[in-house]
């Protein structure tokens, strides 16, 4: 077999994984979803963002600590695998595998909005199929080039926010007395807190979206050289990044000009209809530099450009470790000569087309919907992440192993998490994405129907070993009693 020829390499430097953790966080959230977020809770959407970040960050704790340990194929759905048992492996790794199906499909629809900025008359099912096939042709690379493509992918999106929150400071500090950019516009229309707490509490689901991705770092440990230094690097600059480049960026954003300003930022405006353009683009534009606006929008395709390129990776790697564990068809666990796995890279681009069909149908409540829907698998992964660190730590308590990188605050910071994410999906039925919580129960249910396939297939091939050998057997004995 192909697989007993070939295998993941470790073709990924620290640079790599330092710039793919954070391309993968850098996206549509923060670019396009902070119109939907600033809508719901004013200028105190820096907070949403402050505590949605601190709640991340836990969570890559966990996963590194687990990942700096145990470097695998599959990430936490092998460890799920390993240590809490078949199934919740089988959950985690086909949940991540539609999460980022979903991500990928609403990635590839910011973009069609982005392109719109400049070509309005480009219909947003035309772009995606272009920047579809670009992608995954850059993936079916070996993953070094891979690697270093998404270095300089999160490298101009890097550059450019650093100099849009210079830039912007710059505006702040040198604009002339009387002019609408200035600091006060975090408080003076209506308030810090224009639509009270409840604000800050509801805009925290779109906020989960936008830190989805972080956990990238944890599918990139199997082809990370010396991922017992380099995962934890990876994961302790989390902090210091969302302060940067979410905290930082909303602050000199929202006071360059007022919050109530942006298009679709109105008290009765649906979720998806905020999302019509970036609030980053119109706030360039509105203050007069378009030159910046266009400049900026391109940096943000950039961006969009790169969550889908990190999330065609880590799918493809995901099927890997799950087609090795037995939880998915053989074939998805083979590779070509260059480490690719194709025939998991061919599955996840196959599913992630649907989005053509879904754009073409319903173009304007495409990307509200995959947002929604995104949000609730992230809910299943991240809570996966803290219950099977519980049953991680608890094993090497046991066996006294010594760990090489310890998440904070066990178990207390776990039980935390899990109390976020369903705080999480009250909120998501509180503005109207009931449905994807909805349908939760169901996508369970369907891997739970396969994992019980698995299972019958797996005992029918075991009767038939059986048989077989007690046939051999009788054979043997009738063949020694005629002699």
């Amino acid at each position: 077999m192909e697989s007993e020829k070939h295998t993941l390499r470790r073709g990924l430097k620290n640079r790599h994984v330092q710039l793919i953790a954070l391309g993968g966080a850098i996206g549509t959230g923060l670019f396009l979803g902070t119109a939907s977020t600033i809508q719901m809770a004013g200028p105190a959407v820096i907070l949403s963002y402050a505590f949605g970040g601190f709640i991340a960050f836990l969570i890559m704790r966990q996963l590194g600590e687990m990942m700096a340990q145990e470097p695998v194929a599959g990430s936490f759905s092998n460890l799920a695998h390993t240590y809490w048992g078949d199934f919740p492996g089988m959950v985690s790794g086909w949940n991540y595998w539609m999460l980022y199906v979903l991500v990928g499909m609403s990635e590839l629809t910011a973009v069609g909005v982005y392109v719109r900025f400049w070509f309005p008359s480009v219909e947003n099912w035309q772009t995606i199929i272009v920047f579809f096939l670009v992608i995954n042709a850059i993936n079916l690379a070996a993953v070094k080039i891979f690697g270093e493509l998404e270095f300089w992918f999160a490298s101009i999106k890097v550059v450019a926010i650093v100099s849009m929150i210079l830039f912007g400071g710059y505006i702040l500090f040198t604009a002339p007395e009387g002019s609408p950019s200035t600091i006060t516009n975090l408080w003076k229309h209506g308030g810090f807190f224009p639509h009270g707490a409840y604000g800050v509490f509801i805009s925290l689901a779109v906020v989960m979206f936008s830190f989805g991705g972080l956990e990238l770092v944890g599918i990139a440990a199997a082809e990370t050289d010396n991922p017992q230094k380099t995962i934890p690097q990876a994961v302790n600059q989390v902090i210091y990044r969302i302060l940067i480049f979410y905290v930082g960026a909303l602050i000199v954003l929202l006071s360059l000009s007022p919050w109530d300003a942006l298009t679709g930022v109105a008290k009765d405006a649906p979720w998806a209809e905020a999302m019509a353009s970036s609030p980053f683009v119109q706030i360039f534009s509105m203050i007069g530099i378009p030159s910046a606006a266009n400049v900026l929008n391109l940096v943000i395709l950039t961006a969009a450009l790169s969550v889908y390129n990190s999330g065609v990776y880590s799918n493809s790697r995901m099927l890997y470790g799950l087609a090795l564990q037995g939880n998915a068809p053989r074939v998805l666990g083979t590779v070509n000569a260059r480490g690719v796995p194709v025939a998991a890279l061919g599955l996840s681009s196959t599913a992630t087309m649907l989005c053509v069909g879904l754009n073409y149908i319903m173009p304007q409540e495409a990307l509200g919907l995959l947002m929604s829907l995104v949000v609730a698998s992230l809910v299943i992964n991240w809570a996966m992440i803290s219950l099977t660190h519980l049953r991680f730590r608890r094993s090497k308590k046991a066996s006294g192993e010594k760990l090489i990188f310890k998440a904070f605050w066990f178990p207390a910071g776990n039980y935390l998490c899990l109390l976020f994410m369903g705080l999480i999906l009250f909120i998501l039925c509180l503005i109207g994405m009931g449905t994807a919580v909805a349908l939760i129960p169901a996508w369970i249910f369907i891997l739970a129907v396969g994992y019980c396939g698995k299972k019958i297939q797996v005992l029918g091939r075991e009767v038939k070993e059986l048989r077989q050998a007690v046939t051999e057997l009788r054979d043997t004995d009738a063949a020694k009693e005629r002699t």
